[in-house]
């Protein structure tokens, strides 16, 4: 008799995941992802009002939802969640973006952006693997990070360089974390219809030089990015660490 294989489940009933930047846009898609396959989520962001009616929402439909201020760059509040609670997965959507031509870029901007982009990236992946490995569990961290990680783009080159610099992070960590089977990940969306990014689609110029790059022919939707984080977040993704998916339209393609 043949031996049938059975594919992974995508459900998460029982895990513990923080979603960072949830909120809105596609952190909210993130903590969507996850709640919906029956995650207890873990909202966190810094603005309360909003992170308040964005988990009210998700309650209101059935999902175990919790909010979570917490300010993201604050390593000794990061540290602290981590101490207080051991997620079964991380998923950091926080992320900010500064445009503008190299020889334009102020030291502040670049701060800022390396701040967030990269520099929180880091701790939070660090202190939520210290917290997975010291309690002998399993563990995925997802990084929303961006097909700008892996091409260069007009105007950003500031904001390539915390996305390249996040994804040779993320290879590193795997390689230190695999025997503890944390895994590492990235998903790199393409432009995505948000709010933050409408002033790019309202410029004519932009949006065609975004639409000449990406081959399916239309911007994404935080719905795009939805089935990749449950992916990543789940044991269907068990061989998986130290890698991104591209959510680029094929954009990265040529």
């Amino acid at each position: 008799m043949t031996k049938l294989p059975h594919t992974p489940s995508f459900d998460l009933t029982g895990k513990k995941v923080l979603v960072t930047g949830a909120s809105s846009g596609i952190g909210l898609g993130c903590a969507m992802a996850v709640a919906e396959a029956g995650a207890q989520t873990y909202c966190a962001a810094r603005g309360i009002e909003r992170l308040n009616g964005a988990v009210e929402a998700m309650q209101s439909a059935g999902l175990d939802a919790i909010a979570l201020p917490l300010d993201q760059s604050d390593v000794t509040a990061v540290a602290e969640t981590h101490k207080e609670q051991v997620f079964d997965v991380v998923v950091n959507s926080a992320g900010i973006a500064r445009h503008s031509a190299a020889i334009d870029t102020t030291e502040q901007d670049y701060d800022a952006v390396m701040h967030v982009n990269l520099r929180s990236a880091y701790f939070l992946s660090a202190h939520a693997a210290k917290a997975m490995i010291s309690a002998e569990k399993p563990g995925s961290i997802i990084h929303i990070s961006s097909q700008m990680g892996h091409t260069g783009g007009v105007d950003r080159a500031l904001y390539c360089a915390a996305k390249h610099g996040l994804e040779g992070m993320i290879k590193a960590m795997a390689m230190e974390w695999g025997k503890q089977r944390v895994r590492i990940n990235s998903v790199c969306p393409t432009f995505i219809r948000t709010p933050f990014t409408e002033a790019t689609f309202a410029d004519p110029e932009r949006l065609a030089w975004i639409m000449s790059k990406i081959k399916l022919d239309r911007v994404g939707e935080v719905e795009d990015i939805m089935g990749a984080v449950q992916y990543l977040a789940s044991d269907a993704s068990a061989m998986v660490t130290g890698t991104s998916l591209l959510i680029d339209g094929g954009w990265t393609a040529g």
